[in-house]
């Protein structure tokens, strides 16, 4: 089985104390440290066993011509001033950022395959596994895991590289994710991956 993993909206924003997007990790979780840490090694452990590493990140154009206000999770959004083009608040946390070569993919709706070129991305890979991981469970992670298994693939959302800002949606979030896909920890996803 080939592997790729998915690491998704680790950006200063959504994951910086200082970041505007409050969806993923409250601004004084005692988690965010331990976060940070389980996706570090996911990241440093999908390399060292040559798991190609997909970066998704979601960035709108300043003004937000290019964001919907269909839903109030976009609205909050452009009223925050969260994620806009060329802001240090798009770009990916330092500690978690990908490396020259490594693919990138940005996306404007809560599903990351939508009009992204993720699916393009994953294909070139030629994984039939998806590790998928990031911020927050309960939206671009989930939606990214039932597109995955929608499309076909062999989907394992690893818990403690996610979070939300409210533990409890991320626990229901896991719960409804454990029938369409299987839900590990860091730990056993690198044993998965190999040396």
């Amino acid at each position: 089985m080939t592997a790729a993993l998915l690491a998704m909206h680790y950006q200063n924003d959504v994951l910086h104390a200082d970041g505007k997007v409050r969806v993923g990790v409250a601004a004084d979780d005692p988690a965010r440290p331990r976060l940070i840490a389980s996706a570090g090694r996911l990241i440093a452990g999908a390399r060292a066993a040559g798991v190609p590493v997909i970066f998704v990140r979601i960035a709108f154009a300043p003004g937000y011509v290019d964001c919907l206000d269909n839903c109030t999770l976009f609205r909050r959004v452009a009223q925050s001033g969260a994620v806009q083009e060329g802001s240090w608040g798009a770009e990916f946390y330092d500690e978690l950022a990908p490396l020259p070569g490594e693919a990138v993919v940005t996306h404007k709706r809560n599903n990351p395959f939508w009009a992204s070129g993720l699916e393009q991305a994953v294909r070139a890979t030629g994984a039939d596994r998806l590790y998928v991981a990031g911020i927050a469970t309960n939206h671009v992670v989930e939606h990214g895991a039932r597109h995955a298994s929608d499309l076909g693939y062999d989907v394992a959302v690893v818990a403690d590289a996610c979070n939300t800002a409210q533990p409890h949606l991320h626990a229901a979030s896991l719960e409804n994710l454990s029938m369409l896909a299987q839900v590990i920890g860091v730990e056993d996803a690198l044993a998965q991956m190999g040396p």
